[in-house]
Protein backbone atom coordinates (compact mmCIF):
# COMPACT_ATOMS: atom_id res chain seq x y z
CA UNK A 1 0.00 0.00 0.00
CA UNK A 2 1.00 3.61 -0.71
CA UNK A 3 2.92 5.31 2.38
CA UNK A 4 1.76 8.76 3.03
CA UNK A 5 4.18 11.03 3.60
CA UNK A 6 4.67 11.92 7.01
CA UNK A 7 4.17 15.96 6.15
CA UNK A 8 0.48 14.86 5.45
CA UNK A 9 0.12 13.13 8.52
CA UNK A 10 0.96 16.00 10.51
CA UNK A 11 -1.16 18.29 8.81
CA UNK A 12 -4.01 15.95 9.09
CA UNK A 13 -3.46 16.14 12.80
CA UNK A 14 -3.79 20.16 12.47
CA UNK A 15 -7.01 20.15 10.06
CA UNK A 16 -8.19 17.83 12.32
CA UNK A 17 -7.92 19.90 15.54
CA UNK A 18 -10.14 22.92 13.75
CA UNK A 19 -12.76 20.29 12.04
CA UNK A 20 -14.32 19.72 15.97
CA UNK A 21 -17.26 21.69 16.85
CA UNK A 22 -19.65 21.53 19.33
CA UNK A 23 -22.07 19.40 17.10
CA UNK A 24 -19.47 16.86 16.17
CA UNK A 25 -16.70 17.22 13.30
CA UNK A 26 -17.44 19.32 9.99
CA UNK A 27 -15.88 17.87 6.88
CA UNK A 28 -14.18 20.47 5.12
CA UNK A 29 -15.19 20.29 0.92
CA UNK A 30 -11.74 20.55 -1.27
CA UNK A 31 -12.47 21.71 -4.52
CA UNK A 32 -9.87 20.49 -7.12
CA UNK A 33 -9.61 21.80 -10.57
CA UNK A 34 -8.00 19.30 -13.10
CA UNK A 35 -7.39 18.83 -16.54
CA UNK A 36 -9.70 15.81 -18.13
CA UNK A 37 -6.26 13.61 -18.67
CA UNK A 38 -5.58 13.10 -15.34
CA UNK A 39 -8.85 11.76 -14.05
CA UNK A 40 -8.11 7.98 -13.01
CA UNK A 41 -5.07 9.30 -11.22
CA UNK A 42 -6.47 12.37 -9.16
CA UNK A 43 -9.09 10.15 -8.10
CA UNK A 44 -6.69 8.00 -6.26
CA UNK A 45 -4.77 10.88 -4.98
CA UNK A 46 -7.85 12.43 -3.68
CA UNK A 47 -8.69 8.68 -2.14
CA UNK A 48 -4.87 9.14 -0.18
CA UNK A 49 -5.90 12.54 1.37
CA UNK A 50 -8.99 11.51 3.00
CA UNK A 51 -7.75 8.37 3.92
CA UNK A 52 -5.27 10.23 5.75
CA UNK A 53 -7.86 12.78 7.19
CA UNK A 54 -11.92 11.83 7.20
CA UNK A 55 -12.87 15.10 7.70
CA UNK A 56 -11.86 16.18 4.21
CA UNK A 57 -13.68 15.67 1.40
CA UNK A 58 -12.07 16.15 -1.66
CA UNK A 59 -14.03 17.28 -4.87
CA UNK A 60 -12.40 16.87 -8.61
CA UNK A 61 -13.93 18.41 -11.44
CA UNK A 62 -12.32 17.63 -14.56
CA UNK A 63 -12.43 19.47 -17.54
CA UNK A 64 -10.61 20.93 -21.04
CA UNK A 65 -7.79 23.14 -19.02
CA UNK A 66 -8.63 25.94 -20.90
CA UNK A 67 -12.27 25.87 -19.72
CA UNK A 68 -11.22 25.51 -15.99
CA UNK A 69 -8.90 28.46 -16.17
CA UNK A 70 -11.91 30.58 -17.52
CA UNK A 71 -13.86 29.47 -15.03
CA UNK A 72 -11.54 30.34 -11.83
CA UNK A 73 -10.74 33.23 -13.38
CA UNK A 74 -14.60 34.23 -13.26
CA UNK A 75 -14.62 33.51 -9.35
CA UNK A 76 -15.22 29.52 -9.53
CA UNK A 77 -14.85 28.05 -5.71
CA UNK A 78 -11.46 25.87 -6.67
CA UNK A 79 -9.10 25.54 -3.98
CA UNK A 80 -6.60 23.78 -6.50
CA UNK A 81 -5.40 23.84 -10.41
CA UNK A 82 -4.22 21.64 -12.13
CA UNK A 83 -3.66 22.22 -15.88
CA UNK A 84 -2.24 20.28 -18.68
CA UNK A 85 -0.26 23.17 -19.33
CA UNK A 86 1.33 25.88 -18.70
CA UNK A 87 -0.20 28.39 -21.45
CA UNK A 88 -3.48 27.88 -19.46
CA UNK A 89 -2.28 28.48 -16.14
CA UNK A 90 0.30 31.43 -15.97
CA UNK A 91 -1.88 34.14 -16.51
CA UNK A 92 -4.03 33.27 -13.63
CA UNK A 93 -0.21 33.23 -11.59
CA UNK A 94 0.08 36.27 -13.13
CA UNK A 95 -2.79 37.67 -12.39
CA UNK A 96 -2.21 36.87 -8.86
CA UNK A 97 -5.55 34.05 -9.09
CA UNK A 98 -3.09 31.63 -7.66
CA UNK A 99 0.01 30.75 -5.93
CA UNK A 100 3.63 30.54 -7.72
CA UNK A 101 2.73 26.89 -10.09
CA UNK A 102 5.46 23.62 -9.61
CA UNK A 103 5.43 21.33 -12.42
CA UNK A 104 4.51 17.59 -11.52
CA UNK A 105 3.92 15.21 -14.71
CA UNK A 106 4.58 14.89 -18.41
CA UNK A 107 2.55 13.20 -21.43
CA UNK A 108 2.48 12.37 -24.22
CA UNK A 109 0.50 11.89 -27.84
CA UNK A 110 -1.11 8.59 -28.86
CA UNK A 111 -3.39 7.73 -32.13
CA UNK A 112 -6.15 6.58 -30.06
CA UNK A 113 -8.28 3.90 -32.91
CA UNK A 114 -10.55 1.48 -32.39
CA UNK A 115 -10.15 -1.46 -30.71
CA UNK A 116 -8.17 -3.76 -32.95
CA UNK A 117 -7.50 -1.21 -35.58
CA UNK A 118 -9.77 -2.20 -37.98
CA UNK A 119 -8.78 0.91 -40.76
CA UNK A 120 -5.13 -0.42 -40.21
CA UNK A 121 -3.71 3.39 -39.46
CA UNK A 122 -0.58 3.54 -38.15
CA UNK A 123 1.04 6.57 -38.92
CA UNK A 124 -0.06 10.41 -38.68
CA UNK A 125 -0.08 10.68 -42.44
CA UNK A 126 -3.28 8.04 -42.23
CA UNK A 127 -5.09 10.28 -39.87
CA UNK A 128 -5.31 12.48 -42.82
CA UNK A 129 -6.32 9.53 -45.42
CA UNK A 130 -9.23 9.71 -47.47
CA UNK A 131 -12.16 8.10 -45.69
CA UNK A 132 -11.12 8.33 -42.50
CA UNK A 133 -12.98 10.21 -39.54
CA UNK A 134 -10.74 12.08 -37.49
CA UNK A 135 -10.95 13.90 -34.11
CA UNK A 136 -8.90 16.31 -31.98
CA UNK A 137 -9.06 18.43 -29.51
CA UNK A 138 -9.40 21.86 -29.96
CA UNK A 139 -6.43 24.47 -30.30
CA UNK A 140 -6.50 26.06 -27.03
CA UNK A 141 -6.48 23.12 -25.32
CA UNK A 142 -3.44 21.77 -24.11
CA UNK A 143 -3.75 18.55 -26.19
CA UNK A 144 -5.03 20.49 -29.03
CA UNK A 145 -1.90 22.57 -29.05
CA UNK A 146 0.04 19.37 -28.31
CA UNK A 147 -1.60 17.76 -31.08
CA UNK A 148 -1.10 20.66 -33.98
CA UNK A 149 2.57 20.79 -32.78
CA UNK A 150 3.07 16.80 -33.29
CA UNK A 151 1.24 17.28 -36.94
CA UNK A 152 3.49 20.04 -37.99
CA UNK A 153 6.50 18.54 -36.97
CA UNK A 154 5.54 15.43 -39.30
CA UNK A 155 4.52 18.00 -42.25
CA UNK A 156 1.07 16.81 -42.01
CA UNK A 157 -1.90 18.87 -42.54
CA UNK A 158 -5.48 17.41 -41.85
CA UNK A 159 -9.24 19.00 -41.39
CA UNK A 160 -10.47 17.36 -38.41
CA UNK A 161 -14.49 16.29 -38.38
CA UNK A 162 -14.40 17.71 -34.93
CA UNK A 163 -12.30 19.81 -32.47
CA UNK A 164 -13.07 18.84 -28.73
CA UNK A 165 -13.18 20.90 -25.33
CA UNK A 166 -11.26 18.38 -23.43
CA UNK A 167 -9.52 14.84 -23.97
CA UNK A 168 -11.64 13.12 -22.88
CA UNK A 169 -14.67 13.87 -25.75
CA UNK A 170 -11.88 12.78 -27.86
CA UNK A 171 -11.95 9.34 -26.71
CA UNK A 172 -15.29 8.99 -25.88
CA UNK A 173 -16.16 9.88 -30.21
CA UNK A 174 -14.02 7.09 -31.17
CA UNK A 175 -14.88 4.39 -28.21
CA UNK A 176 -18.79 4.89 -29.59
CA UNK A 177 -17.54 4.96 -33.13
CA UNK A 178 -18.83 8.27 -34.27
CA UNK A 179 -14.57 8.70 -35.44
CA UNK A 180 -11.81 6.38 -36.54
CA UNK A 181 -9.26 7.83 -34.72
CA UNK A 182 -7.89 11.01 -32.82
CA UNK A 183 -4.38 12.26 -30.62
CA UNK A 184 -5.10 11.33 -27.02
CA UNK A 185 -2.33 11.41 -24.41
CA UNK A 186 -0.74 8.06 -23.50
CA UNK A 187 -2.81 8.05 -20.75
CA UNK A 188 -5.70 8.46 -21.71
CA UNK A 189 -5.05 4.91 -23.49
CA UNK A 190 -4.06 3.30 -20.12
CA UNK A 191 -7.16 4.34 -18.77
CA UNK A 192 -9.86 3.05 -21.50
CA UNK A 193 -8.33 -0.91 -21.94
CA UNK A 194 -10.74 -1.97 -24.63
CA UNK A 195 -12.30 1.10 -25.03
CA UNK A 196 -9.37 2.31 -27.79
CA UNK A 197 -6.27 0.74 -28.71
CA UNK A 198 -3.03 3.25 -29.23
CA UNK A 199 -0.14 3.55 -31.22
CA UNK A 200 2.95 6.02 -30.94
CA UNK A 201 3.54 8.23 -33.51
CA UNK A 202 7.05 9.39 -34.51
CA UNK A 203 7.84 12.30 -32.96
CA UNK A 204 5.67 11.71 -29.86
CA UNK A 205 8.76 11.86 -28.02
CA UNK A 206 9.41 15.36 -28.89
CA UNK A 207 5.98 16.98 -28.16
CA UNK A 208 5.76 16.49 -24.09
CA UNK A 209 2.98 17.96 -21.97
CA UNK A 210 4.15 19.50 -18.83
CA UNK A 211 1.11 20.00 -15.82
CA UNK A 212 1.85 22.39 -13.46
CA UNK A 213 -0.17 22.69 -10.19
CA UNK A 214 -1.23 25.64 -7.70
CA UNK A 215 -3.59 26.20 -5.35
CA UNK A 216 -6.05 28.95 -5.99
CA UNK A 217 -5.53 32.20 -3.74
CA UNK A 218 -8.54 33.22 -1.50
CA UNK A 219 -9.42 29.36 -1.01
CA UNK A 220 -11.03 29.09 2.21
CA UNK A 221 -9.35 25.91 2.77
CA UNK A 222 -5.59 26.74 2.01
CA UNK A 223 -3.88 23.99 4.42
CA UNK A 224 -6.32 21.44 3.25
CA UNK A 225 -5.50 22.84 -0.74
CA UNK A 226 -1.29 22.89 -0.02
CA UNK A 227 -2.12 19.06 1.73
CA UNK A 228 -3.12 18.10 -1.84
CA UNK A 229 -0.32 20.05 -3.78
CA UNK A 230 2.00 18.12 -1.33
CA UNK A 231 0.84 15.11 -1.94
CA UNK A 232 0.87 14.84 -5.77
CA UNK A 233 4.37 15.93 -5.49
CA UNK A 234 5.35 13.54 -2.79
CA UNK A 235 6.78 10.06 -3.58
CA UNK A 236 3.36 8.85 -3.06
CA UNK A 237 1.87 10.91 -5.16
CA UNK A 238 4.16 10.24 -8.06
CA UNK A 239 4.41 6.57 -7.62
CA UNK A 240 0.24 6.96 -8.34
CA UNK A 241 0.88 9.44 -11.77
CA UNK A 242 3.44 6.95 -12.95
CA UNK A 243 1.76 3.89 -12.42
CA UNK A 244 -1.00 6.12 -14.64
CA UNK A 245 1.61 6.42 -17.00
CA UNK A 246 2.89 9.53 -16.40
CA UNK A 247 6.15 10.77 -17.05
CA UNK A 248 8.03 12.13 -14.63
CA UNK A 249 8.09 16.19 -14.15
Amino acid sequence: MTRLPQVLAALAVLTLTGCVTDTGPVPLPLNVYAAASLGPAFDEIATLLEDANSFVDVHVTYDGSSTLATQIAAGAPADVFASADQQNLQPLADAGLTGAATVFAGNTLRIAVAPGNPLQIETLEDLARSGVITVLCAAQVPCGAASAALLANAGVTLTPASEEQNVTAVVTKIASGEADAGLVYATDVAANPGRIDGLTPAGADAVIGRYPIAVVEGSAHIEEAQAFVDLVLSPAGQSVLAAHGFLAP
